[in-house]
């Protein structure tokens, strides 16, 4: 493992804006790990307990960058986040937007609020991790039409972070 963490710290500083699951994936590791080795100060951890209140207060955000990222396919949906209830062990969603489901939110283990830059622009993520270590999807803030991040959503994302820091 201290080799695989050696090759992941290597590559983080030859390329700290890189896909954080490519580099999991080279280096042999889960990519919460790969996250977990970014810098402190790109990387907040929020318990999984706070999934719905997570998910309820993004829901009010307008539309965000929805994205479940495996080895396989990175898949990108802009919606709102409708409401969500609890049953038959999913959450379920429901509602007006193309983002809709059932997901397993006990398999929620870890959320991260991630503010790094990714290809050279500032980039800000929620980020619910499984138990395996592997992001089940993502919420991003969106960029307009100049690909700025949306100030809304951004000073949300910061509001976020900070009563989530405070806990």
């Amino acid at each position: 493992m201290a080799d695989r963490m050696a090759l992941l710290r290597d590559m983080i500083a030859k390329k700290p804006d890189g896909v954080v699951e490519a580099m999991a994936r080279e280096a042999g590791v889960p990519t919460q790990v790969a996250l977990e080795a970014m810098p402190e100060a790109q990387r907040l951890f929020a318990p999984s307990e706070q999934f719905e209140a997570i998910w309820r207060e993004v829901g009010t955000w307008g539309e965000i960058l929805f994205i479940v990222h495996t080895a396989d396919i990175v898949l990108e949906c802009e919606g709102s986040l409708p409401a969500g209830t609890f049953g038959q062990g999913y959450y379920n969603i429901h509602g007006d937007s193309p983002i809709g489901g059932h997901i397993r939110a006990a398999n929620c283990r870890a959320i991260y609020l991630v503010d790094r830059a990714f290809h050279g622009r500032r980039s800000c993520s929620i980020q619910f991790f499984n138990g395996e270590g592997e992001a089940m999807f993502k919420i991003f803030v969106r960029r307009d039409s100049e690909r700025n991040l949306l100030p809304d959503q951004l000073a949300r994302f910061e509001g976020l972070k900070a009563r989530l820091a405070a806990l």
